[in-house]
């Protein structure tokens, strides 16, 4: 792991660019993180529209979390977005979601396989490396949680990394069916936010996403409104879900 640049934001958190090899990050830290007393970590992935895109709405989330709960936060770019190398299959699904969208068709298990399966096969491994270098670092520690981003990517990382302690998922984009299978075997505390009239996701199928989980503590918040209409209070509810599972 390489910094590139970093600076101080409201003079309390210190927000580091880095590489993972090629593949871009940032880094948050409350200026209480120290080697004497470590923080917790959250893995904040990202949508699938690239860093440079969505940057600003992550640094707010990270900067609640440093301000008010002391906690560090990392991102890394997805595979196949922002400034990494265009992906050719991924490039391809991409153009058959938006046409069969453009249409008003449903949008079949083939293109939703093609989008989302080989990204997850790809960028878990690239975020289980994430975590090997962040923890590494000195003022940082576990446990971790991992909130946002494409859910198929949680549910595999909450299934296979035994160092997330917490997840915070998003319901929606696109779940593969093979997908509903893996979430059985997560059992770490969760809490899944959903937007009722979300005009790309299908409800029923967050529902039974939802019911599929193997977790034993998991938390539905659902919300009225689109997809961009999540209510800002919903960042503070995920912050108090990781401050009950990530504190000391």
């Amino acid at each position: 792991m390489d910094f590139t640049a970093e600076q101080r934001l409201d003079g309390h958190v210190l927000e580091r660019e880095f590489t993972l090899g090629e593949i871009p990050g940032i880094l948050w830290t409350p200026a209480a993180a120290t080697p004497s007393e470590p923080v917790p970590l959250i893995l904040i992935s990202p949508p699938p529209l690239g860093l440079p895109r969505t940057r600003t709405r992550l640094a707010g989330r990270a900067r609640h979390y440093a301000t008010e709960y002391g906690f560090a936060s990392a991102t890394l770019e997805l595979p196949g977005n922002g400034d990494r190398p265009r992906w050719d299959d991924l490039e391809q699904a991409r153009t058959d979601l938006r046409r069969a969208m453009r249409a008003g068709e449903p949008v079949g298990d083939e293109t939703i396989d093609a989008l989302i399966l080989p990204l997850v096969e790809k960028a878990v491994p690239e975020w289980r490396a994430a975590l090997d270098a962040l923890l590494a670092l000195p003022g940082i520690d576990g446990p971790v949680g991992y909130e946002g981003g494409v859910i198929s990517l949680g549910i595999r990382l909450a299934a296979v990394e035994p160092r997330i302690a917490a997840a915070g998922l998003f319901a929606g984009s696109f779940v593969p069916a093979a997908m509903y299978e893996e979430a059985r075997r997560v059992t770490v505390p969760l809490q899944v936010l959903l937007q009722w009239d979300d005009e790309g996701n299908d409800r029923q199928a967050s529902l039974d996403l939802f019911d599929a989980f193997g977790s034993t503590e998991k938390t539905l918040h659902a919300n009225m409104g689109g997809h961009t209409g999540v209510p800002q209070f919903e960042v503070d509810a995920g912050a108090r879900f990781f401050a009950r599972h990530l504190k000391r």
